[in-house]
């Protein structure tokens, strides 16, 4: 399998857009959300953005808590291997739920789901106070796997100390800054997407 696994150093900090800029990238990928909580349709969203082919399958909770406890409501399990397993698509944007140690299981983390896959990461991470922690630990999570960092993108308004911070400690390449659009539209996303490195995906 080829491609990218969008993470992200906590909720809602702007992989489902990050991804659709992906998509702008590189037009001959296809994105796929495997684990979904919550009323928020992320795959819907990266096809308005992006206009991009998106896979249809995976996991879809209804409740907007932690895969773990979203699937316990629902009395199912979730099985990573069986999952991964369902798609053959590449290369691919897959993006996950949440940051790198959210669980998904009773003993599995996001980052097992990113083992599984055998991806590049790529880490979204805001540009606001506390981004050097989070960004740094979200980096040991995945060099403790094994787990190829292909970059980070960091989101909001520009930060050079925080970048040069992340950098230098997390030894590390920030691949590019993306501002917050507004208003979000694909326009301006195709626009800056044609910013981002070519040779993300190996």
């Amino acid at each position: 399998m080829r491609g990218l696994f969008v993470t992200g150093t906590d909720t809602g900090v702007g992989k489902t857009v990050l991804s659709a800029a992906l998509m702008l990238r590189y037009p001959d990928a296809s994105y796929w959300k495997p684990i979904q909580t919550g009323p928020d349709d992320d795959t819907a969203e990266v096809r308005r953005l992006s206009g991009g082919r998106v896979v249809d399958a995976g996991i879809r909770l209804p409740d907007p808590v932690s895969p773990h406890l979203a699937a316990q409501r629902v009395e199912m399990s979730i099985d990573l291997d069986a999952l991964v397993g369902q798609v053959r698509t590449t290369p691919l944007i897959v993006e996950g739920a949440g940051g790198v140690l959210v669980p998904v299981n009773d003993f599995q983390t996001i980052a097992d789901l990113m083992v599984v896959a055998g991806l590049p990461v790529i880490v979204a991470a805001r540009t606001t106070l506390g981004t050097i922690n989070h960004t740094l630990l979200t980096l040991e999570a995945l060099r403790a796997r094994a787990l190829r960092v292909a970059g980070v993108v960091m989101i909001g308004d520009g930060n050079a100390d925080s970048r040069a911070a992340i950098e230098h400690y997390g030894n590390v390449a920030v691949v590019a800054e993306m501002p917050r659009f507004d208003p979000l539209t694909p326009e301006c996303l195709r626009e800056w997407a044609q910013t981002l490195p070519k040779d993300l995906i190996p």
